[in-house]
């Protein structure tokens, strides 16, 4: 039976995730929204795997298992579900952006457009 790493809080907000991005820490942000609103907009760097797509798509997170993981959407559900997924089959250095890209456009980068 694996142990699961529950030192990592389950979310992290906007300012922390920025916060990485400027200092070029090695994480991976994983965007779980479906194409069509990643077309819309996305935080650059952002890796794109649909929270529907996951299960079939899981090998492609394998190279990252033992990395930091950082996943948003568009509100932080889909995120949350995601993220507690992942820690589920072992990627136990998952988080979720709370707010998601919303909160994103709203208190890091305003040119960033919001949608419904």
């Amino acid at each position: 039976m694996t142990t699961k790493n529950n030192s990592l809080p389950l979310d992290v907000n906007v300012h922390e995730v920025k916060a990485l991005i400027d200092a070029k820490a090695d994480f991976l942000l994983l965007d779980c929204r479906e194409q069509a609103e990643y077309d819309l907009v996305q935080i650059e760097g952002a890796q794109l795997l649909p929270m529907s797509t996951i299960q079939n798509r899981l090998h492609e997170l394998v190279e990252h298992q033992q990395r930091h993981i950082i996943v948003h959407c568009h509100h932080g559900g889909r995120s949350l579900q995601v993220t507690e997924w992942l820690r589920a089959q072992d990627y136990n250095k998952v988080q979720n952006m709370a707010g998601g890209i919303d909160a994103w456009s709203v208190e890091i980068d305003p040119s960033k457009p919001r949608y419904a």
